[in-house]
């Protein structure tokens, strides 16, 4: 049996492991304290100090998520003192916020809003220094709305930054009185090397940093009559919606959210699940097109390992970061992009509508994909593919501005022509989904056979592991891919931004032998989106991810290639993967960009 330590919290006996926090300690038994820079995805920084608890026999009040429980440590987390400590932090807190709650993005989802609310921090006996403070509101970026006069400075966004995604665009500036959470040389943040990804959001307690939402563009479209509003939803948007909702993490919403986009107004409801199938039919071929060039024809011109094209956020950082590794990329565009591509030609013409009418809405779980709609190169239509997106949360908000009640919903089912999908587009939202989707399809085009692996289920490239690795020997090809037979075709998953560095450093000094490479730019995948409901950790990305692989489980067809929509776009349209037209509408190019 391993060694415990014991300690009383509240006069209740616990139990723990060595090296635990008393606030670990305290929530393994259901005692919450309160905290503000504290994160299970972050280290531990000890900023806000509102988790601080009182040792019986101690003078000092200790910080709970910063000191490790010792055996026999009595400890009491509401006291007078610890309570008066609480509020006269929050009070201080208080004292330099804009507490303009009912006028702010985060109103009533606000966690340093929601412990005033309970500790009854009212008329404060600080001297409120906001109009004394020069503060700032940035939204020049279209992903993301800075506002200092919001930040409490518990520098959660800046870890988020360092140590999740390894970018650093936000930091901590000055000192004291003038201490604030600044960007390089204060530019910004659509002037620095920020990726858009939006977990600096995802992870803020206060309306400091939030998404620039386009709420009140997508009702004016919807009510105007001479406009045909078309909607896209990804996969992870139905495993998320639920829970700004009302729901439990994990909770499959397909039905109701289509519901609730006829109910909104919009013209058209359609599936984004179907372009992610498309998407693994170009980029699947892509890779084989690569690998013969490179395996077959030894031209060195042609770049592998190839990578993934579908995370705007990794896209970006690449752009800055490793300008060099470019010519990696898979030109596949991102399901959202080919989706609005096709929405504004072939879906026009199949419905009799001029382009010139529609307009391209999204629903994603992800702020980087604000600033993927708005790329100059994302025009292939002839009209800007994307007009508007709105993450997971912003739909949940129009939702209950119109007074829908969600959770009585009946279900409701896409329309036809581009709201059919497989259970391989519905993985897209998990973490190693797109690798999993593309080695169904690819395995089977190669060898006429489906992949080898239990009920399609490519096990080794699911789970909340930072990077994994699979291989796959591929035996007896078609004639046309004999040079293929024997190779084992080697692949990686990457979620994170610091993974995707560190992966990045490899393929630069050419130490991995990788033929294919998934990068997603946030945590889990999609799934766990900077536009995603919050809170967010492990549990709900877990959670999320189960539900996923469920609905994958659950489709009468799982794989890309044997989506019926899929085949008859080709038939009728595209004509081929790879093709002129394909080329033209669903592939694209990425630009170097500055590091600083």
């Amino acid at each position: 049996m391993p060694h415990t330590v014991n300690c009383q919290i509240d006069h209740l006996s616990v139990n723990i492991q060595p090296g635990a926090t008393i606030l670990e300690a305290a929530r393994s038994i259901h005692i919450q304290i309160p905290t503000l820079c504290y994160h299970s995805d972050l280290c531990v920084a000890g900023n806000c100090r509102l988790c601080m608890v009182e040792q019986v026999g101690a003078d000092r009040l200790l910080p709970a998520c910063a000191t490790p429980v010792t055996e026999g440590m009595e400890i009491l987390t509401n006291s007078q003192k610890v309570r008066h400590a609480r509020k006269v932090m929050l009070e201080l807190l208080m004292s330099e916020h804009r507490s303009d709650c009912t006028h702010c993005y985060k109103n009533g989802r606000c966690e340093l809003q929601n412990l005033a609310s309970e500790y009854l921090v009212q008329d404060g006996r600080f001297i409120d220094l906001v109009p004394f403070k020069n503060y700032t509101i940035d939204d020049l970026s279209p992903s993301i709305i800075k506002d200092d006069a919001k930040c409490i400075r518990c520098q959660r966004c800046v870890r988020t930054c360092a140590e999740i995604q390894a970018v650093s665009a936000l930091a901590v500036a000055h000192k004291g009185a003038e201490m604030k959470i600044s960007t390089f040389f204060d530019l910004p943040m659509a002037e620095v090397v920020c990726t858009n990804c939006g977990q600096c959001v995802t992870h803020c307690p206060t309306g400091a940093l939030v998404e620039k939402n386009y709420i009140d563009a997508v009702w004016q479209a919807m009510d105007d009559d001479a406009r045909h509003v078309v909607v896209q939803t990804a996969p992870a948007v139905r495993i998320a919606l639920g829970e700004a909702l009302g729901l439990e993490p994990g909770q499959i919403v397909t039905g109701k959210m289509v519901a609730a986009l006829r109910r909104l107004g919009f013209d058209s409801v359609l599936d984004t699940d179907f372009s992610a199938d498309l998407t693994i039919i170009e980029e699947g071929h892509e890779l084989l097109q690569r690998l013969r060039e490179v395996i077959r024809d030894k031209n060195p011109q042609v770049k592998l390992p190839m990578t993934t094209s579908c995370s705007p956020g990794w896209i970006k950082f690449l752009e800055h970061l490793y300008p060099d590794l470019l010519p990696h990329l898979s030109t596949a565009k991102s399901p959202q992009q080919m989706f609005g591509a096709l929405a504004k030609t072939y879906y026009a013409r199949r419905i009799g509508m001029d382009a010139k009418n529609m307009v391209s809405v999204s629903v994603m779980p992800c702020t980087a994909k604000k600033f993927e709609a708005a790329r100059p190169e994302m025009c292939a239509s002839g009209f800007r593919d994307v007009d508007y997106v709105l993450t997971t949360r912003e739909l949940a908000m129009m939702i209950r501005q119109a007074g829908i009640d969600f959770l009585s919903l009946p279900d409701d089912e896409f329309d036809s022509i581009m709201g059919q999908s497989s259970g391989a587009g519905v993985i897209f939202g998990a973490t190693g989904g797109v690798m999993e989707a593309a080695l169904r399809t690819v395995y089977e085009v190669v060898t006429g056979r489906e992949v080898p692996f239990d009920g399609l289920n490519i096990v080794p490239v699911r789970g909340l592991e930072q990077v994994k690795e699979a291989a796959l020997t591929i035996s007896s090809p078609l004639p046309e891919w004999g040079f293929l037979d024997g190779v084992t075709l080697k692949t990686c998953v990457v979620h994170g931004l610091a993974g995707a560095r560190e992966v990045m450093k490899k393929v630069a000094d050419g130490s991995c032998d990788y033929h294919f490479i998934e990068i997603m730019a946030c945590p889990g995948g999609c799934l766990g989106g900077g536009g995603q409901p919050m809170p967010v950790s492990d549990h709900v990305r877990e959670m999320r991810a189960r539900a996923i692989y469920r609905d994958d489980a659950g489709k009468a067809i799982r794989k890309s290639h044997e989506n019926p929509d899929v085949v008859k776009l080709y038939e009728d349209f595209l004509k081929e993967p790879l093709g002129h037209l394909s080329h033209q509408l669903l592939h694209t190019h990425y630009v170097a960009r500055k590091r600083y």
